[in-house]
């Protein structure tokens, strides 16, 4: 069955196995379920990300080709783990769950497992290697049940590695070599025909002779693997990927949006209108059928703004329309740039990073693919992006390696011109700039307490650094996201070292950790001014050798929806030295009037610092340490 011609025969086969077309599921979970709003405000969340396959392992019946002697391979996390220990985390402070893909993935390819749920196979079967629809609908029911919500990862980009290109037209995959490398004869040239790198033109078939045209593709099949054309049958139409080879080239827009994602991914053509409604259909489905609470987005770099426009508001549109409002959807973008991720929060049409050759009319947009609801299509893209420009500039370089403080203060005052200042339509009801998901690391990075070079240069504990890192992740602007693992300290490396099986720590919670985020998470929910409070920085600095301020950072929250709750938040991050809020006859400056009295909620003395005239504060702190103060009458008793 490796041929083309052989295609219908298989595509017949498929249809007695699968519901075409539609989500297929058992009998008696294929209904819809009633939709509710669980969430008030998103900005009072904290989010605990979570690989389901690494985190426990609740049901042995669905643990096949499980494999714990390798990081690459699947460990057996399923659903009913997850759902059996949602008191560890209610306790740690969690409020939402982010969920690894649900939908069923080719199960292993060159070597690796498709454990994290990036390589969809099925869009409409669940990954039977977590449960069943039942034992997700239970997580679901069972979360809101504590109050707790729901976000599902998500991916449109791509499916997983289904097909090779037969660039030499003799119809099995293969990885050739040409050339004999002979000094003034041609060089090597190496090709995987499951991977080849980007053609603008579309990958052509060529052999040592030369050029042939297109290269034929050919869908893969190896049921053991999982490895068949993709589900629904839309995605078996070649026509809908765009066949153009693997992105080298992250700078180039064309290889960035149209180019295959490293490691044989194929891209899917995001511009056919008939993508963007089959999308649409698949992923509002899946919340009809959960009652889950929002999408965490992947790879929307790779994927045209026009896209994001015709999904997000088709999806909120009809699930506002059965119930559930407050949706909240935000991308992983993986780059640095600030500008690059927070366009895909604004309302202002360019489509790709102001590349008008990708898109971007709204009036053609509406001709060529109107939504199905009747409505017009406006600018509203996401509510929010995974905030990668903040953990470069501030988590690695600040927190971690102890750089200057002034690059955070820099970076939050683009945050208006970069990011939506306008709240979407059937959404959340808040503008992008106050919901960026903040996080310290992820599945994609390695963990914070891995390769701490700055720290280490200095000899300072990495876990201090940690601690540091953590309280300015859970009092900032945003809503924080925490890495499931940090509470146990884990410290892997890069991709998969970061992927370490939760079960092994004995899910313990007299860990420093642990404790310490717990601690965090309950003030946060005591003071509004965390959560709602508009944010201020009152002290940055460039210095990080030996002058009095270095290392110091500073900001307030108050105003906004907090109204006259306030919190004032000081860090030294520098990892020698002790340091203070002045610079010569300069001292930090607060909104606060003189006399004020401040009380450090963090320590257990409850030391009290009194406001100087002009509303000056100068406060010491040592090394690698923060103080959060706010006022002595709204100090609490729990506090």
């Amino acid at each position: 069955m490796k041929c083309r011609n052989a295609f219908a025969l298989l595509g017949a086969a498929l249809s007695s196995f699968y519901s075409l077309g539609c989500m297929s599921f058992p009998e008696e979970a294929q209904g819809e379920i009633p939709l509710e709003t669980h969430v008030d405000d998103w900005r009072d969340e904290v989010i605990y990300q979570v690989l389901v396959d690494r985190f426990a392992d609740g049901d042995a019946g669905n643990n096949f080709r499980v494999d714990l002697t390798a990081q690459g391979h699947w460990h057996g996390g399923d659903w009913k783990g997850l759902e059996d220990n949602l008191d560890y985390l209610q306790t740690l402070g969690v409020t939402t769950l982010w969920i690894s893909p649900v939908v069923k993935n080719v199960d292993t390819d060159a070597g690796f497992d498709g454990y994290h749920g990036y390589w969809t196979q099925d869009f409409n079967q669940v990954n039977p290697h977590f449960g069943d629809l039942t034992a997700l609908r239970s997580l679901v029911r069972s979360a809101h049940d504590r109050e707790m919500k729901v976000i599902l990862d998500i991916v449109t980009n791509h499916v997983g590695q289904l097909f090779y290109y037969d660039i030499n037209k003799n119809g099995q995959p293969d990885k050739d070599v040409f050339g004999g490398g002979k000094p003034g004869q041609s060089g090597v040239v190496n090709v995987t025909e499951y991977d080849p790198e980007f053609d603008s033109r579309g990958v052509q078939a060529y052999t040592s002779l030369g050029e042939s045209g297109p290269a034929p593709v050919v869908w893969q099949w190896d049921p053991a693997s999982n490895h068949v054309p993709p589900m629904p049958l839309l995605f078996q139409d070649i026509r809908v990927y765009n066949r153009k080879g693997r992105t080298f080239n992250f700078d180039d827009l064309d290889q960035l949006v149209h180019g295959d994602f490293p490691g044989g991914l194929k891209d899917v053509d995001t511009s056919r209108c008939e993508v963007k409604r089959e999308m649409s259909d698949i992923f509002a489905r899946w919340i009809e059928l959960t009652d889950i609470d929002g999408f965490r987005i992947d790879t929307v770099k790779h994927v045209e703004h026009e896209f994001w426009r015709y999904f997000s508001q088709s999806v909120r549109q009809r699930l506002a329309a059965k119930g559930k409002t407050n949706f909240f959807m935000f991308g992983e973008a993986f780059d640095g740039k600030d500008d690059l991720i927070g366009s895909f929060t604004k309302h202002q049409v360019p489509a790709h990073l102001h590349d008008e050759l990708l898109g971007g009319d709204l009036a053609r947009e509406n001709a060529e693919c109107p939504l199905t609801s009747g409505e017009t299509i406006t600018g509203d893209m996401l509510d929010g992006v995974f905030y990668f420009s903040q953990y470069f500039q501030a988590m690695r370089d600040v927190f971690r390696d102890g750089q200057s403080t002034r690059r955070i203060q820099t970076l939050w005052e683009g945050r208006s011109t970069n990011f939506g200042t306008e709240p979407n339509a059937n959404s959340t009801g808040l503008p992008p700039t106050k919901t960026l998901v903040n996080f310290l690391d992820n599945h994609d990075v390695p963990r914070f307490l891995y390769n701490q070079s700055g720290v280490s240069q200095f000899q300072v504990e990495p876990k201090v650094a940690l601690k540091n890192a953590l309280l300015f992740l859970l009092t900032e602007d945003g809503i924080p996201c925490i890495y499931y693992g940090t509470e146990q300290e884990l410290n892997g490396g890069n991709d998969p070292a970061n992927r370490e099986d939760l079960w092994n720590t004995g899910y313990r919670t007299d860990i420093p950790t642990y404790q310490w985020i717990q601690k965090l998470t309950t003030i946060r929910k005591r003071h509004s001014a965390l959560t709602r409070g508009d944010q201020k920085v009152i002290w940055s600095t460039e210095h990080i050798a030996d002058e009095e301020d270095a290392g110091i950072f500073a900001f307030e929250r108050t105003g906004g929806d907090a109204g006259n709750q306030y919190a004032l938040v000081v860090f030294n991050t520098h990892h020698q030295k002790t340091s203070t809020t002045r610079d010569g006859t300069t001292i930090m400056t607060t909104s606060l009037p003189s006399g004020s009295t401040l009380v450090d909620i963090l320590v257990p003395e409850k030391p009290a610092y009194i406001v100087d005239q002009n509303g000056t504060l100068e406060l010491t702190l040592p090394p690698v340490s923060g103080m959060l103060l706010v006022p002595g009458d709204q100090v609490t008793p729990e506090d």
